[in-house]
């Protein structure tokens, strides 16, 4: 099922574009961020189930991936998890997610008291550079989510990264705000 044919996505057209932090959004991008905007409500409605049944928690980066994976599968039908990127300096790492067949990656980070603004921004940075050689990466999409609101400048860090990098587009998001 094709993602905007969810009532509460709503319709998007080939032509629909838009300007997020100086990256262009093509439909498939504007869907992603669409999806990853809400991506809290989704979080916080699991919390809310029936009779009090358990539910999926999320306490930290893996958990952000499993959910964040599943909901993908809603929008792409070639969803590549734990993808090996390219060895840069000696080292090599795993990207969250390739959407293949639309060249993007996208990136988790999930903030905490131990992982705030500094430290993200420098992974991001090493990620940006690492995917910049990644055969299957045009686009890098990096989701922070933060719950606890442990980013102090969440719009700064978007700003400031969100950007084409070289040949390698990349949207920075925090959520929530």
């Amino acid at each position: 099922m094709a993602l905007e044919r969810l009532p509460w996505v709503g319709s998007l057209k080939k032509a629909d574009t838009k300007k997020a932090q100086g990256v262009e959004l093509v439909p498939v991008l504007f869907q992603l961020e669409r999806l990853l905007t809400r991506f809290y409500l989704v979080a916080r409605q699991l919390e809310c189930r029936y009779n009090n049944r358990e539910t999926l928690r999320i306490d930290d980066e893996y958990d952000v991936q499993d959910l964040l994976h599943a909901l993908l599968k809603t929008m792409c039908d070639d969803v590549r998890p734990e993808d090996v990127a390219p060895t840069r300096a000696g080292a090599s790492s795993r990207v969250d997610f390739l959407l293949k067949t639309e060249r993007i990656v996208v990136e988790v980070k999930m903030a905490s008291f131990k992982l705030q603004d500094k430290q993200i921004g420098e992974q991001l940075i090493v990620d940006i550079e690492r995917y910049k050689s990644h055969p299957d990466c045009s686009t890098l999409f990096c989701f922070v989510y933060d719950p606890g609101h442990h980013i102090a400048n969440p719009v700064g860090l978007e700003t400031d990264l969100s950007r084409k990098h070289d040949n390698l587009a990349v949207r920075v998001l925090v959520i929530p705000r």
